[in-house]
Parts: C-alpha cells; structure tokens; sequence
C-alpha cells in the first residue's frame, strides 16, 4: 500500500501541470525580438547545466538580481494588453505563480545549496584589486560534490585510473551475456545516461571557464572530471547491488532503492526511507522542468530565429518535440537506449571532428594554447587569490558538467544486462572522462587557438556568461561560418536526447512512489511539460527545476557515503577474479559456444 502523502504528490504533479498549460498560453505570441525570460537570461544548457546565470551569479559570490526586478518588467508588458483579454488574465496568474516560486520556494532552497562554504581572503575591493581573487566563495554544493570525489578516490584505490582500460572492453561487449538480467547492454546504459550529460551546456560551460578565469581553469575542469570517474563508479555499482527486476523483466534502481534498502541493512531504515523519498520527488520534479521543459525552450531559443514558421508560432516545435519524444519513451529504456546509442556516438562524432579539423587548420597555435593550460593553471602573478579564483572557477564548471553524484546515472545503469554489479560501475566512469576530460577539453583547445576569448568583439559575450554564444564564435572564427548550423542541429538533438533519458529518471522515480501502474500518467505528464517548454516563460519555475537536480546530489551523497564500504568490498572480490582471469575465461567460454 501506498503512502497517503503519494497520492497527494500525485494530485500536485497534475495540478501544476494543468496551470503550468493555462498560464503558458501568452507565449505562442512572443517573437525572436521579444523572447521569454527564460531564454534572455540563461545559457543553452543540457540538464547538468543547472548553473543559469543567477546560479553563476551565485556561485561568484555576487547578488542575484531580485524576482521582483523581472516580475516588474514582465508586468508591464503584461498592462499593455486589454484588461479584460483572457492573455491579460493567464499572464497575471503566471506573474503570481513566477513571483511566489521565486520567494518562498527558490530563494530558500538556493540559499541552502549555494550556501557560501568558505570565502576569498580578501573581501575589500581595495584587496580584491590587488590580489586578483576571480572568485569569492565556494558554495556547498560545489564543496559537496568536490569531497565526494576526493574521497571516492581514495577510498576504491583509484578505480578511475586503473579500471580505465577494462571499461573500455566492457563496453565493447567483450563480455556481454544477452541472457543475464537487466534490458539493455553495457553500452545502451552508457549511451542514455551520456545523452542526458553530454550537450551544449557543457561546451558552453568550459567557455565560460575560459573566459572568467583563463585557459587555467581548464585544468582544473580535468582534474574535478577525473575524480568524478570514482563518483560515478560508486553510486552505478550501488544502482546495480540493489536493484530489482518484476516478472516481465523490468528494472527498477537507483539513488531511491539503494539509500533505502542500503541503509535499511546498516539499521538506518527511518533515514534511509525518507532519504530515498526526497530523491525521488526531487528526481521527478528535475525530470519536468530541467530534464525536459527547460531543454525544448533553450533549444528553442537557439533556432526559432533562423526558422520563421517556429518564430512566429513557437508551439509547432513544442508539439513536434513531444511526438518525437512520445514514440521514443512509450517503449522504455529499451528504446530509449537503442536512439540514444544512435543518437549519442553520432553528436560526439560530428563535434569531435569538427573540433579536430578546427585544431589541425590552427595547429601552429596549438602548442601555445596547451602551454597557457598548465602554466596559469598554477600562476602567482595576480597572488593567492588569482590562483584560488583560477581554480574555483574550473571547478565549480566541471562539478556540474557530468552529474557525478547527482544520482540520475545510476538509475539507467541499473538496467543494464549483468549479473556482476561492479562491471556496470566501471562502464560508467567512462561517463566523467568523455564528457568533460574529452569533450570539454576539445572546446577549450578550439577557444584558445582561435583566440575567441581574447577578442574584443566577444567582451561582451563573456561579461554576460554567454558561453555557448562563445563557443559557437570560436568555431566559426577557426573554422567555417556552417559550423554555426552544425552546433543548431547539434542543439536540437541535445535537447531530444536528454528529454528521452530523463523521462526514464523520472518515470522510474514515479514508479517507486505509486507501483507499475502509474508509469503511464508520468509518461503523460511528461509529454505536457515537454509541449510547455515551448511557452512558457515562468523564469523562477524553470529555475526551480534545476536546483532540484542540484539537490539531488545531497540525499544521493549521503548515502554514496555510508554504503562505500559495501563497494569497496564488491570491489574487491571483483576486481580478484578480474586479475585471476576468471572474467576473461568465462568470457571466451560463452562467445566460443555462441558463435559457432
């Protein structure tokens, strides 16, 4: 029997999503020129990218412009429609709904995450002028998840530097067994959680590393991308080690079943339920907005422009998005890991060798560009806090580049056909090295030799943290001026492919909460939300979703922690019979006997 407070969720999710549909209505009216504040004011961004410029804004330690300022701005433009018009009357009701997100739900919780940890040490603009400090503070949550990768790390021997090559020949499918549980191979798994990671928001991201902090910061988005490899290991190996799988052979794991029933067996059961429970409400309202809405209407906002159909009537490409995203999720995660391991290689394709053909065309400025990396990666000549503003700045990037320790991995690499736990967690810290160690550091190397971040004609671009804007001027000023609509199709299937991985996140979530049979409804919630995206313009809601999937990291880490010990004992056993060769026997067993 379902909790009573379940019910009442359930009740909350439709409910909004029904006035969510109502105010949206003004928007199918706006144009390019006069674009919903929710795309004026936040980068492109994939679901990770939860960091919009008021999180940017925060993490610099600087003020966030007050909802009231946007409230104001938005009701005048709401007055000059006719009072009695029912536009009038939706967009004061979404002026209401906006204003009493932004105060009483995403202040507070932004207060908590973003939480200053530890400040500069200067703090006098006399002193910030002397020292060079480009940062401020440390947030908590980027303190969070920074610690979480430090002591994973150490705590499972550095199985992100010595599992690195056994990764690669798991998901090669060396040692893929069609008949063990789960419903999708090692790489589908791999290929649905990169898809919810791997996307604009991280080229952008690196970008406006680059620009706030120099070409040092890239290391340090190396080296936080490195460590997050130990991150996603643990919490993929627990997804797997408490997972379960109903008579039809689906799976249900993650974050929500591992904090549960792990620390259920360590006698924490009151803490490990309502742990668990505050994940999966978090993950499912992340799903909605940031993982879904949040994707169509960035994605929106980079090409409705250049497609005047869409610019005149934005809704067609909510309502496109939604049948696309619909046939893909219908049939679960085994669809949704047969595109994404379409989808996923072929993104990662285009934009490597569009990069690689940009730094052989510039290679005489490719060993300058590698030099700056490391040499103002630890330079003094601005002082202490030139160095520490550096590395901040690279990693509060990189933390929120691959949702290591966000908790929503685990839950697509539960599915994943194996009945050795640790072998998925190896697969997965492949995860943290190609989306921000490989890709990021691509676009870094692109940035720096076409010099983008040192021209004039891009100050303002960087002032304003537009980083993807950044990156799409570095490539058409190393490359050619068509890889500009290289990175408008790349944007499109970005936002598509996260929808469809993050639908899976939620659904599951959901399930949890209210038994198999409610899959349906979340998948038709889901479908609303992603048609809205399209237009609505609630800034603070849209932003709300995203500090959910800051938040989750906190439940998740939490447990992350109390069970490594149950990991670090997989692992051992496992990594014994892998260096006996026991692995590879069974291995060349099965494939001798079924390719005959």
């Amino acid at each position: 029997m379902k909790p009573p407070f379940a019910s009442v969720f359930l009740w909350i999710c439709v409910a909004t999503a029904g006035i969510a549909l109502f105010n949206g209505r003004p928007a199918m009216s706006q144009t390019a020129a006069d674009p919903p504040a929710a795309v004026t004011d936040a980068p492109l961004a994939d679901s990770n990218e939860a960091d919009s410029d008021e999180t940017e804004a925060a993490v610099a330690g600087e003020a966030v412009e007050p909802v009231a300022a946007a409230i104001e701005s938005e009701t005048a433009e709401a007055n000059s429609v006719e009072p009695d018009s029912d536009a009038a009357v939706a967009s004061n009701w979404q002026e209401r709904v906006d204003a009493f997100f932004g105060d009483y739900v995403v202040s507070p919780i932004a207060s908590v995450i973003f939480f200053d940890f530890w400040t500069g040490p200067w703090t006098d603009s006399e002193g910030v002028e002397h020292s060079g400090w480009l940062g401020g503070s440390i947030p908590f949550v980027v303190a969070w998840l920074l610690a979480a990768g430090l002591f994973l790390t150490l705590r499972m021997a550095f199985i992100n530097i010595r599992g690195f090559w056994h990764a690669l020949r798991l998901t090669a499918g060396h040692y893929d067994d069609p008949t063990q549980p789960g419903e999708v191979t090692h790489f589908q798994a791999l290929s649905a959680a990169l898809s919810a990671t791997v996307g604009l928001g991280n080229i952008g991201g690196v970008a406006v590393a680059i620009g706030l902090g120099g070409p040092g910061a890239t290391f340090w988005m190396i080296l936080v991308g490195l460590l997050g490899m130990s991150t996603k290991f643990a919490e993929c190996t627990l997804g797997q080690l408490y997972r379960t799988v109903d008579e039809r052979g689906h799976v249900l794991g993650g974050p929500m079943r591992y904090i549960n029933s792990g620390l259920t067996e360590l006698g924490l059961k009151p803490l490990g339920v309502a742990l668990g429970f505050i994940f999966a409400v978090l993950c499912i309202g992340a799903s909605f907005g940031g993982g879904n809405a949040y994707q169509i209407n960035q994605s929106l906002a980079a090409i409705r422009g250049s497609v005047p159909v869409i610019d005149a009537y934005p809704w067609i490409y909510g309502l496109v998005m939604s049948l696309l995203v619909g046939v893909v999720i219908v049939g679960g995660i085994r669809s949704i890991g047969r595109v994404a391991g379409a989808i996923v290689p072929f993104m990662c394709a285009a934009y490597m060798l569009s990069a690689l053909y940009i730094l052989i065309t510039n290679a005489g400025n490719l060993p300058t560009a590698v030099a700056s990396i490391f040499q103002q990666a630890f330079t003094m000549d601005a002082g202490i806090g030139g160095f520490i503003g550096v590395m901040v700045i690279g990693i509060q990037r990189a933390v929120f580049s691959n949702e290591a320790g966000v908790g929503s991995a685990p839950i697509a690499h539960s599915a994943a056909k194996t009945d050795e736990p640790v072998s998925e967690g190896i697969v997965a810290l492949l995860e943290p090295f190609i989306d921000t160690v490989l890709v990021c550091t691509t676009t870094a190397l692109v940035i720096l030799v076409s010099q983008a971040h040192v021209d004039p004609a891009n100050a303002e671009i960087i002032e304003n943290r537009e980083g993807a804007a950044l990156t799409l001027a570095a490539f058409k000023a190393g490359g050619h001026e068509w890889f500009g609509y290289l990175l408008y199709v790349a944007v499109v299937l970005f936002a598509f492919s996260t929808c469809i991985s993050w639908s899976y996140y939620g659904e599951r979530c959901f399930v949890q909460l209210f038994g198999a049979a409610s899959s349906i409804i979340y998948k038709i919630i889901f479908l609303i939300f992603t048609f809205l995206g399209s237009v609505i313009t609630a800034t603070n809601v849209l932003d709300f979703s995203d500090l959910m999937i800051l938040g989750m990291s906190l439940p998740n880490l939490l447990g992350v922690f109390l069970l490594s010990g149950v990991v670090r004992r997989a692992l051992t056993e496992y990594w014994n019979k892998y260096e006996s060769g026991e692995l590879d026997r069974l291995a060349d067993e099965y494939h001798a006997e079924h390719d005959k």
